[in-house]
């Protein structure tokens, strides 16, 4: 089960909610020599975000959000991955990470190599949600096959927004009318350990300093 069916009265890391804007600054490059005055401010009011912060966390006026986004149209072309679109959630194997076409086009030493670096997250950086029908469908347009209409959607660890609202005080006082699913424990917990993978990798760089 991905979501649960009662929401609790409470907002929860995980969740998807409705109503909040986001925004972020657009520069070509840094200054601090004179006062910056180079930029823009992209705003957007996407139909569903994403609570990234973690439930304990949840006061002071500040959220940390994160667009619900549609999937990828290559997700399609992948047979490990049509039947269930959450399996892009878990540790796989390399071959399964890419459609059939994609692998043949591999020399045999490049198949060699990833097979040998074993089973690890191959979209390191995204969650997929589960289908509900509370989610609206899309049509995903595909280059080597007929268009797909769905509605699987997913989050990019890349794209969080810090937004402020007053009345976020505590994880139960907030405007719980602005929630809109809740994960499973078990979803949840996938979406934190794989968050928690993501910003521990640690660099080859570092890995051959001595500490």
């Amino acid at each position: 089960m991905f979501y649960q069916d009662d929401l609790d009265q409470a907002m929860r890391f995980g969740d998807v909610v409705r109503g909040y804007i986001l925004a972020n600054a657009i520069l070509e490059k840094p200054s601090w020599e004179t006062q910056l005055d180079d930029y823009t401010v992209n705003i957007s009011s996407p139909p569903f975000s994403v609570i990234m912060t973690p439930c304990c966390s949840i006061e002071d006026k500040t959220i940390i959000l994160t667009p619900l986004i549609q999937v990828y149209p290559t997700f399609f072309d992948n047979p490990y991955l049509v039947g269930d679109l959450t399996r892009a959630n878990r540790i796989m194997s390399l071959q399964q990470a890419v459609p059939p076409y994609v692998w043949e086009q591999l020399g045999d030493e490049e198949k060699q190599k990833r097979l040998a670096e074993g089973n690890t997250y191959a979209f390191i950086n995204l969650f997929v949600y589960e289908r509900q029908d509370s989610l609206p469908e899309y049509t995903l347009h595909r280059k080597r096959d007929k268009n797909i209409v769905s509605n699987y959607y997913m989050i990019n660890f890349k794209n969080l927004y810090k937004v402020h609202c007053d009345k976020i005080i505590s994880p139960t006082n907030s405007p719980l009318e602005s929630k809109h699913l809740q994960l499973s424990v078990e979803a949840r917990e996938e979406l934190r350990v794989k968050l928690a993978r993501y910003y521990s990798r640690v660099p080859q760089e570092d890995q051959l300093v001595e500490v």
